[in-house]
């Protein structure tokens, strides 16, 4: 049975990659058996033109084709979360693309304009959602310096039913939760090794880029984390804790060039990252990432 929103959202958002061929173009049924094996795994919500989708360097027009081609891939077995950003107009046709592709939620990238104001925030937020046909709408924090008001005030746009933390402020994250509306969602996002910490102010579920590569761990992380289980979560993240920081290094800047290295080494081939990013993994990032996979049985499956 296919999850509700609402029960997806305090599951594993699975952040997909973005592949290329070997011309550089996306292409994305190279995404099936990526898919296929997350779900199969128990992923509750996979996640298209997100940041380890490398969403800031797409055009538009290629993540509206993301969008399209993942939710026909994922075709039903779960709900589909399509993110959408940057300038008003750009934001807005890409909501409306979603919609229509038959995503069942936006989640709305923090502007990254140099000149935002918290009202202009929650005017962006109307209009994606008026875009979108009132698409719920999750929210994709990575800067909680707008103050918890402020917060608040964003969640309080009609549709708003989620908020993905991405700051390592827990705190914050606790204190934006009491001043809100109960029933919005507020979900772990700086993927596994965060979420316990996250869990701990009252965080439901977590992002994850891991998916892509070994959705297993990811799920049994995610159980661990329901049943309340803290000794045996943290274990479970320990054994995957090289992955995540292999992606941390150079300013975060291998986050992507990680997931697409592990798939390569695993013969899924989703081509390189796209500058900024970084490419490939230096020579003692990819040993340690080779033994990281061997060490885990991932290699060879």
């Amino acid at each position: 049975m296919t999850l509700t929103l609402d029960e997806a959202l305090t599951g594993i958002s699975g952040i997909l990659v973005t592949p290329y061929d070997t011309e550089g173009e996306v292409a994305p049924a190279k995404l099936g058996p990526i898919i296929d094996r997350a779900l199969a795994a128990g992923l509750h919500m996979p996640v298209v033109n997100g940041n380890t989708g490398e969403f800031y360097a797409l055009t538009t027009e290629e993540a509206c084709l993301m969008a399209r081609e993942v939710v026909a891939m994922v075709d039903g077995r779960a709900p589909v979360l399509a993110g959408v950003g940057r300038g008003i107009r750009d934001a807005c046709a890409l909501a409306k693309a979603s919609a229509e592709a038959g995503a069942t939620a936006l989640m709305i990238h923090q502007p990254p304009d140099p000149f935002v104001a918290p009202r202009g925030v929650v005017e962006y937020l109307k209009r994606v959602s008026d875009a979108a046909g009132g698409l719920p709408m999750m929210l994709y924090l990575r800067n909680d310096q707008v103050g918890t008001r402020a917060i608040a005030d964003f969640c309080a746009v009609p549709g708003v039913k989620g908020v993905k933390w991405a700051t390592p402020n827990p705190m914050k994250l606790a204190e934006a939760k009491e001043a809100g509306d109960p029933s919005i969602v507020w979900v772990g996002g700086l993927a596994e090794v965060w979420a316990p910490v996250f869990y701990a102010v009252g965080a439901r579920g977590f992002t994850s880029g891991l998916i892509n590569v070994w959705p297993e761990r990811s799920v049994a992380i995610h159980a661990a984390l329901e049943a309340g289980d803290y000794a045996k979560a943290n274990a479970l993240i320990a054994e995957m804790r090289a992955f995540e920081d292999i992606r941390a290094e150079e300013l975060n800047g291998t986050n992507v060039t990680g997931v697409k290295a592990a798939l390569l080494a695993l013969g899924d081939d989703c081509g390189p990252t796209r500058p900024p990013s970084a490419w490939p993994l230096t020579p003692s990032q990819q040993e340690r990432m080779e033994a990281f996979l061997a060490a885990n049985g991932l290699t060879g499956r």
